[in-house]
Protein backbone atom coordinates (compact mmCIF):
# COMPACT_ATOMS: atom_id res chain seq x y z
CA UNK A 1 0.00 0.00 0.00
CA UNK A 2 2.70 2.31 0.81
CA UNK A 3 4.82 1.47 -1.79
CA UNK A 4 1.52 2.75 -4.30
CA UNK A 5 1.63 6.08 -2.35
CA UNK A 6 5.42 6.51 -3.24
CA UNK A 7 4.87 6.09 -6.83
CA UNK A 8 2.20 8.34 -6.75
CA UNK A 9 3.95 11.04 -5.09
CA UNK A 10 6.77 10.69 -7.45
CA UNK A 11 4.52 10.97 -10.56
CA UNK A 12 2.96 13.86 -9.69
CA UNK A 13 6.20 15.92 -8.58
CA UNK A 14 8.20 14.89 -12.58
CA UNK A 15 7.87 17.17 -15.35
CA UNK A 16 6.27 15.76 -17.97
CA UNK A 17 8.49 14.28 -20.94
CA UNK A 18 6.65 16.42 -23.34
CA UNK A 19 7.54 19.91 -21.45
CA UNK A 20 11.14 18.64 -21.29
CA UNK A 21 11.41 18.18 -24.87
CA UNK A 22 9.71 21.58 -25.43
CA UNK A 23 12.05 23.57 -23.29
CA UNK A 24 15.13 22.23 -25.22
CA UNK A 25 13.48 23.12 -28.43
CA UNK A 26 13.12 26.60 -27.24
CA UNK A 27 16.72 26.95 -26.40
CA UNK A 28 17.85 25.80 -29.57
CA UNK A 29 15.05 28.40 -31.35
CA UNK A 30 16.68 31.41 -29.72
CA UNK A 31 20.40 29.73 -30.15
CA UNK A 32 20.08 29.05 -33.88
CA UNK A 33 17.95 32.64 -34.28
CA UNK A 34 20.61 34.45 -32.86
CA UNK A 35 22.84 32.38 -35.01
CA UNK A 36 20.85 33.56 -38.08
CA UNK A 37 20.85 37.32 -37.31
CA UNK A 38 24.22 37.05 -37.11
CA UNK A 39 25.25 36.01 -40.37
CA UNK A 40 22.38 37.79 -41.72
CA UNK A 41 24.22 40.69 -41.01
CA UNK A 42 27.77 39.57 -42.22
CA UNK A 43 26.37 38.81 -44.91
CA UNK A 44 24.47 41.94 -45.99
CA UNK A 45 27.68 43.86 -44.73
CA UNK A 46 29.57 41.75 -47.65
CA UNK A 47 27.48 42.16 -50.26
CA UNK A 48 27.35 45.80 -50.16
CA UNK A 49 30.74 46.05 -49.34
CA UNK A 50 31.40 44.13 -52.28
CA UNK A 51 28.88 46.27 -54.74
CA UNK A 52 30.37 49.77 -53.67
CA UNK A 53 31.96 51.29 -56.35
CA UNK A 54 35.88 52.02 -55.95
CA UNK A 55 37.33 55.26 -54.91
CA UNK A 56 39.83 55.15 -57.53
CA UNK A 57 39.90 54.09 -61.23
CA UNK A 58 42.79 53.82 -62.87
CA UNK A 59 42.58 54.32 -67.19
CA UNK A 60 45.82 53.88 -69.02
CA UNK A 61 44.08 54.78 -72.84
CA UNK A 62 44.72 58.32 -72.90
CA UNK A 63 42.02 59.01 -75.07
CA UNK A 64 39.57 57.39 -73.18
CA UNK A 65 40.45 59.08 -70.11
CA UNK A 66 40.97 62.43 -71.21
CA UNK A 67 37.02 61.78 -72.48
CA UNK A 68 35.81 60.41 -69.15
CA UNK A 69 37.56 63.88 -67.42
CA UNK A 70 35.84 65.93 -70.32
CA UNK A 71 31.88 64.32 -69.27
CA UNK A 72 32.86 65.36 -65.51
CA UNK A 73 31.47 68.16 -64.45
CA UNK A 74 34.45 71.12 -63.55
CA UNK A 75 34.02 71.77 -59.74
CA UNK A 76 31.53 69.11 -58.76
CA UNK A 77 32.16 67.93 -55.06
CA UNK A 78 33.78 64.24 -55.07
CA UNK A 79 35.22 64.27 -58.65
CA UNK A 80 39.32 64.88 -59.41
CA UNK A 81 41.61 64.06 -62.08
CA UNK A 82 45.03 64.21 -62.67
CA UNK A 83 47.74 63.39 -65.05
CA UNK A 84 50.34 61.04 -63.34
CA UNK A 85 53.11 60.77 -66.12
CA UNK A 86 54.58 63.62 -68.53
CA UNK A 87 52.51 66.29 -70.72
CA UNK A 88 52.29 64.34 -74.33
CA UNK A 89 48.75 63.34 -75.05
CA UNK A 90 49.81 59.29 -75.02
CA UNK A 91 50.67 60.02 -70.80
CA UNK A 92 48.61 57.53 -68.50
CA UNK A 93 45.96 59.38 -66.76
CA UNK A 94 44.50 58.56 -63.28
CA UNK A 95 40.67 59.94 -63.30
CA UNK A 96 39.77 59.50 -59.79
CA UNK A 97 35.42 59.22 -58.34
CA UNK A 98 34.76 59.53 -55.01
CA UNK A 99 31.51 57.13 -54.69
CA UNK A 100 29.01 56.83 -52.57
CA UNK A 101 29.89 53.84 -50.24
CA UNK A 102 27.00 51.89 -48.47
CA UNK A 103 25.46 53.26 -45.04
CA UNK A 104 25.31 49.51 -44.36
CA UNK A 105 29.40 48.99 -45.27
CA UNK A 106 30.24 52.36 -43.62
CA UNK A 107 28.73 51.30 -40.35
CA UNK A 108 30.19 48.00 -40.29
CA UNK A 109 33.60 49.49 -39.82
CA UNK A 110 34.29 50.40 -35.96
CA UNK A 111 34.99 54.15 -35.59
CA UNK A 112 38.53 55.41 -34.40
CA UNK A 113 37.77 57.56 -31.03
CA UNK A 114 40.12 59.96 -29.99
CA UNK A 115 40.73 62.11 -26.73
CA UNK A 116 41.73 65.93 -27.16
CA UNK A 117 41.63 68.93 -25.88
CA UNK A 118 38.51 71.28 -27.13
CA UNK A 119 35.94 73.75 -26.81
CA UNK A 120 32.39 72.43 -27.01
CA UNK A 121 31.18 76.31 -27.80
CA UNK A 122 33.60 75.80 -31.08
CA UNK A 123 34.85 72.60 -31.99
CA UNK A 124 34.04 71.62 -35.43
CA UNK A 125 31.60 69.00 -36.48
CA UNK A 126 34.37 66.67 -37.75
CA UNK A 127 36.43 66.96 -34.28
CA UNK A 128 32.98 66.10 -32.68
CA UNK A 129 32.87 63.02 -34.85
CA UNK A 130 36.61 62.28 -34.02
CA UNK A 131 35.58 62.33 -29.89
CA UNK A 132 33.19 59.28 -30.59
CA UNK A 133 29.86 61.64 -31.20
CA UNK A 134 27.97 60.10 -34.27
CA UNK A 135 27.03 62.16 -37.17
CA UNK A 136 24.00 62.83 -35.93
CA UNK A 137 24.86 63.82 -32.14
CA UNK A 138 27.00 66.38 -33.51
CA UNK A 139 24.90 67.99 -35.40
CA UNK A 140 22.89 68.11 -32.83
CA UNK A 141 25.14 69.52 -30.34
CA UNK A 142 26.16 72.39 -33.30
CA UNK A 143 21.92 72.86 -33.47
CA UNK A 144 22.20 73.88 -30.38
CA UNK A 145 24.85 76.05 -30.50
CA UNK A 146 23.49 77.74 -33.84
CA UNK A 147 20.72 78.36 -31.76
CA UNK A 148 22.28 80.49 -29.43
CA UNK A 149 23.26 78.35 -26.81
CA UNK A 150 26.40 78.23 -24.80
CA UNK A 151 28.20 75.73 -22.40
CA UNK A 152 29.60 78.15 -20.12
CA UNK A 153 30.96 75.19 -17.90
CA UNK A 154 31.98 71.59 -18.21
CA UNK A 155 29.19 70.21 -16.41
CA UNK A 156 26.99 72.02 -18.84
CA UNK A 157 28.14 70.05 -21.74
CA UNK A 158 27.39 66.93 -19.42
CA UNK A 159 23.42 68.35 -19.77
CA UNK A 160 23.03 67.87 -23.55
CA UNK A 161 21.02 64.53 -24.27
CA UNK A 162 23.33 63.42 -26.26
CA UNK A 163 26.25 62.88 -24.06
CA UNK A 164 26.25 60.09 -21.91
CA UNK A 165 27.80 59.68 -18.47
CA UNK A 166 30.04 57.57 -20.20
CA UNK A 167 30.93 59.60 -22.88
CA UNK A 168 31.32 62.84 -20.74
CA UNK A 169 33.35 60.73 -17.90
CA UNK A 170 36.00 60.02 -20.98
CA UNK A 171 36.14 63.41 -21.85
CA UNK A 172 35.59 65.78 -19.16
CA UNK A 173 39.41 66.01 -18.63
CA UNK A 174 39.63 67.27 -22.20
CA UNK A 175 37.16 70.23 -21.94
CA UNK A 176 38.56 73.22 -22.56
CA UNK A 177 36.48 75.99 -22.35
CA UNK A 178 38.09 79.83 -22.19
CA UNK A 179 37.29 82.21 -19.19
CA UNK A 180 36.23 85.46 -19.84
CA UNK A 181 38.46 88.08 -19.04
CA UNK A 182 36.94 91.39 -17.58
CA UNK A 183 39.20 93.58 -18.68
CA UNK A 184 39.39 92.89 -22.62
CA UNK A 185 35.80 91.49 -23.03
CA UNK A 186 33.16 93.57 -24.82
CA UNK A 187 29.33 94.07 -23.83
CA UNK A 188 28.25 91.40 -26.61
CA UNK A 189 30.49 88.77 -24.91
CA UNK A 190 29.85 89.78 -21.31
CA UNK A 191 26.20 88.67 -22.21
CA UNK A 192 27.34 85.15 -22.33
CA UNK A 193 27.76 85.18 -18.29
CA UNK A 194 24.75 84.02 -16.19
CA UNK A 195 22.90 86.98 -14.45
CA UNK A 196 24.12 89.41 -16.78
CA UNK A 197 21.85 91.01 -19.57
CA UNK A 198 22.36 94.30 -21.85
CA UNK A 199 22.17 97.23 -19.38
CA UNK A 200 24.75 95.08 -16.97
CA UNK A 201 26.78 93.82 -19.62
CA UNK A 202 26.62 98.14 -20.69
CA UNK A 203 27.76 99.34 -16.50
CA UNK A 204 30.50 96.77 -16.48
CA UNK A 205 32.25 98.17 -19.71
CA UNK A 206 31.75 102.06 -18.50
CA UNK A 207 32.72 101.29 -15.18
CA UNK A 208 36.22 99.50 -16.46
CA UNK A 209 36.47 102.49 -18.24
CA UNK A 210 36.47 105.19 -15.50
CA UNK A 211 39.01 102.47 -13.54
CA UNK A 212 41.61 102.08 -16.38
CA UNK A 213 40.55 98.06 -15.76
CA UNK A 214 39.36 96.17 -12.59
CA UNK A 215 42.26 95.27 -10.50
CA UNK A 216 39.43 92.55 -8.66
CA UNK A 217 36.56 90.81 -9.69
CA UNK A 218 35.30 92.07 -6.41
CA UNK A 219 35.10 95.98 -7.39
CA UNK A 220 31.78 94.69 -9.46
CA UNK A 221 30.01 94.95 -6.87
CA UNK A 222 30.76 98.70 -6.33
CA UNK A 223 28.52 98.41 -9.48
CA UNK A 224 24.84 100.08 -8.64
CA UNK A 225 22.27 96.32 -8.02
CA UNK A 226 25.61 94.00 -8.56
CA UNK A 227 24.53 91.47 -5.73
CA UNK A 228 27.38 89.19 -4.38
CA UNK A 229 24.78 85.98 -5.73
CA UNK A 230 25.38 87.27 -9.09
CA UNK A 231 28.89 87.55 -8.28
CA UNK A 232 29.35 84.31 -7.19
CA UNK A 233 27.47 82.98 -10.20
CA UNK A 234 30.07 84.16 -12.48
CA UNK A 235 33.11 83.96 -10.55
CA UNK A 236 34.49 80.90 -11.80
CA UNK A 237 33.51 81.73 -15.47
CA UNK A 238 35.81 85.10 -15.69
CA UNK A 239 39.38 86.17 -15.22
CA UNK A 240 41.39 89.53 -15.17
CA UNK A 241 44.37 90.64 -17.28
CA UNK A 242 46.37 92.95 -15.81
CA UNK A 243 44.82 96.25 -16.17
CA UNK A 244 46.21 99.50 -17.66
CA UNK A 245 48.00 101.59 -14.24
CA UNK A 246 45.72 104.60 -13.78
CA UNK A 247 47.83 107.88 -13.83
CA UNK A 248 46.08 109.48 -10.62
CA UNK A 249 49.17 111.89 -10.52
CA UNK A 250 49.28 113.53 -14.22
CA UNK A 251 45.35 113.83 -14.96
CA UNK A 252 43.66 117.22 -14.70
CA UNK A 253 41.23 117.68 -12.14
CA UNK A 254 37.74 117.38 -14.51
CA UNK A 255 39.13 113.64 -15.57
CA UNK A 256 39.88 112.94 -11.72
CA UNK A 257 35.89 113.07 -11.24
CA UNK A 258 35.42 110.13 -13.36
CA UNK A 259 37.05 107.71 -11.17
CA UNK A 260 34.66 105.97 -9.15
CA UNK A 261 36.43 106.01 -5.82
CA UNK A 262 36.67 110.08 -6.34
CA UNK A 263 34.67 112.69 -5.44
CA UNK A 264 34.39 116.29 -7.65
CA UNK A 265 36.02 117.80 -3.87
CA UNK A 266 38.51 115.18 -3.41
CA UNK A 267 39.93 116.08 -6.92
CA UNK A 268 40.63 119.35 -6.34
CA UNK A 269 42.50 118.65 -3.14
CA UNK A 270 44.66 116.01 -5.37
CA UNK A 271 45.47 118.22 -7.72
CA UNK A 272 46.47 120.81 -4.72
CA UNK A 273 47.90 117.98 -2.77
CA UNK A 274 50.47 117.12 -5.89
CA UNK A 275 50.80 120.73 -6.55
CA UNK A 276 52.63 121.16 -2.92
CA UNK A 277 54.84 117.88 -3.17
CA UNK A 278 57.40 116.36 -4.78
CA UNK A 279 57.08 113.11 -6.67
CA UNK A 280 58.46 110.77 -4.41
CA UNK A 281 56.47 111.88 -1.82
CA UNK A 282 53.00 111.33 -3.69
CA UNK A 283 50.96 108.25 -2.58
CA UNK A 284 47.50 107.00 -1.53
CA UNK A 285 48.39 107.27 2.37
CA UNK A 286 49.79 110.59 1.95
CA UNK A 287 46.35 111.97 0.67
CA UNK A 288 44.77 110.10 3.44
CA UNK A 289 46.82 111.80 6.02
CA UNK A 290 46.35 115.05 4.89
CA UNK A 291 42.51 114.53 4.85
CA UNK A 292 41.95 114.93 0.65
CA UNK A 293 39.99 111.83 0.51
CA UNK A 294 38.28 109.53 3.10
CA UNK A 295 39.36 106.58 4.74
CA UNK A 296 36.98 104.39 2.35
CA UNK A 297 37.80 105.49 -0.60
CA UNK A 298 41.81 105.35 0.45
CA UNK A 299 41.16 101.74 0.62
CA UNK A 300 39.53 101.40 -2.47
CA UNK A 301 42.52 103.04 -4.34
CA UNK A 302 44.95 101.27 -2.27
CA UNK A 303 43.09 97.75 -4.01
CA UNK A 304 43.69 99.46 -7.95
CA UNK A 305 46.49 99.66 -10.01
CA UNK A 306 48.07 103.55 -9.79
CA UNK A 307 50.55 104.62 -12.05
CA UNK A 308 53.84 105.95 -10.61
CA UNK A 309 54.37 109.44 -9.56
CA UNK A 310 57.11 110.03 -11.90
CA UNK A 311 55.82 107.77 -15.00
Amino acid sequence: MEEGKDKRRTDSTSLPGSFTVGAIALVFLIIGYQAAVFIHHAATVRLAANRDRPDTVYVIDSALARRLVSEEMPGQAGHDAAVIAGNDRQSGIVVRRNAQHSAVAKAAVPRRVENFRFNPNTVSLEDLQRLGFSEKQAQAIDNYRQKGGRFRRPGDFAKSYVVSDSVFARLEKYIDIPKLDLNKADSTALLDLPGIGPWFAGRIVSYRESLCGFSSIEQLLDIKNFSRERLDGLRDLVTLSKPEPYPLWSLPEEELRKHPYISSAEAHGIVLYRDHHKKEALSVDGLLKAGVISESHAEKLEGCAIANPGA
